[in-house]
């Protein structure tokens, strides 16, 4: 889901530049509302959170007299986490049109949203299995190309550090590590391998982005754009790519995407 909401109290000096750990919160305590025992599962877990936001994406970031305007994203990735977003929009849930939600306890109230391409690329639900069905099953040629648009600051740990640059087996690892964690076909782990091993890098426009997180400290991140070519055919393992692939616009991909980072979509290739 895409909310379109307006601030319309002064801005302050105290207020955050990076919103996502202020949209993990309000998440998480959306939920809470709705099944106290699934919020205190996902809380207490140290392991991938069946969600991820976005941090405020500007629309309208200066203060006017209509106030600012902002796009806040959110997406589940199991069923329970589904429900409770999917009623939440309903006429008199707690996010539709109208509604005052808080951020780090700054009122933004939200507001009815056009059908646009920018945000209509961002929509979407699906299913693992048919999802996972539709492109094995197909008897089109799986692509050889996988490209990416890296839309918040996207970072990976790797030897106990953090890497930065988008690495086939990274992009890959990560998102063949949330599909097995949620969906109910599982891939074998060597779809990384093939990916680390198989895929070279055929274009990237890529900048860091440090954004201050908790504590004070600056986590260094890449947005932009990067695009993999698969140098040894295989149909089976492209395929399982090409899945995945599908996946990173709901999943995200790199560390601490249910606080804004790692935000993604495929990009258009020509296979």
């Amino acid at each position: 889901m895409v909310l379109l909401i307006k601030k319309t109290t002064d801005a302050t000096d105290g207020q955050p530049v990076w919103w996502g750990r202020a949209a993990h919160a309000f998440v998480l305590d959306l939920i809470r509302q709705a099944d106290e025992k699934l919020a205190a599962e996902i809380h207490d877990s140290d392991s991938l959170k069946p969600f991820t936001v976005s941090s405020l994406i500007p629309v309208r970031p200066k203060q006017e007299e209509n106030g600012c305007l902002y796009r806040l994203r959110i997406t589940g990735l199991t069923a329970a986490v589904c429900a409770v977003l999917e009623d939440s929009l309903q006429s008199s849930g707690s996010l539709a049109p109208g509604k005052v939600i808080e951020l780090d306890y700054q009122p933004f109230t939200i507001q009815e949203d056009g059908d646009t391409p920018s945000v209509r690329e961002w929509h979407g639900c699906g299913r693992y299995d048919l999802l996972a069905t539709s492109r094995l099953g197909s008897e089109a040629q799986p692509p050889r190309r996988f490209g990416f648009v890296f839309t918040s600051p996207t970072a990976f740990h790797q030897a106990e550090k953090t890497m930065p640059l988008p690495l086939p087996g990274l992009v890959f690892g990560s998102l063949l590590e949330r599909w097995n964690r949620y969906s109910p076909i599982q891939f074998p782990p060597e779809a990384r391998r093939y990916a680390e091993e198989c895929l070279g890098i055929s274009g990237f426009d890529l900048h860091s982005r440090p954004t201050r997180v908790k504590n004070g400290g600056l986590r260094l991140g890449a947005i932009g754009e990067v695009s993999f070519t698969a140098l040894t055919y295989d149909r089976y393992w492209q395929s399982v790519l090409d899945v995945l692939s599908e996946l990173a616009v709901f999943s995200g991909v790199g560390v601490m995407t249910s606080q804004g980072f790692g935000q993604c979509h495929r990009k258009d290739e020509q296979k």
